[in-house]
């Protein structure tokens, strides 16, 4: 907050009225109070982007776990379709 004060002194040195330039000062920290994040509020998002990357990771694992049971069971689909035909030729 030492940036305030030297803003409100660079004010007061500029030959602002004093409740002017506490009203610039008091305007200024009550819009970066609910615009600027805070550490904490970076704290949180980091948790909250690792959570769901590690939902995303659980999930993409699910995924690939299915696809190889799937292939799997094309290709043992396939190769019976194919034996299938080599019996009915032969």
């Amino acid at each position: 907050m030492d940036y305030l004060y030297s803003l409100y002194d660079a004010l007061v040195s500029i030959n602002v009225p004093n409740d002017k330039a506490r009203a610039v000062v008091d305007a200024m920290e009550r819009d970066m109070g609910t615009t600027l994040a805070t550490k904490t509020d970076l704290l949180l998002i980091r948790q909250e982007i690792e959570n769901r990357f590690a939902l995303l990771s659980r999930d993409i694992e699910n995924l690939r776990l299915s696809m190889t049971v799937r292939l799997g069971s094309m290709i043992v689909v396939a190769v019976g379709v194919i034996l299938a035909a080599f019996r009915l030729w032969s």
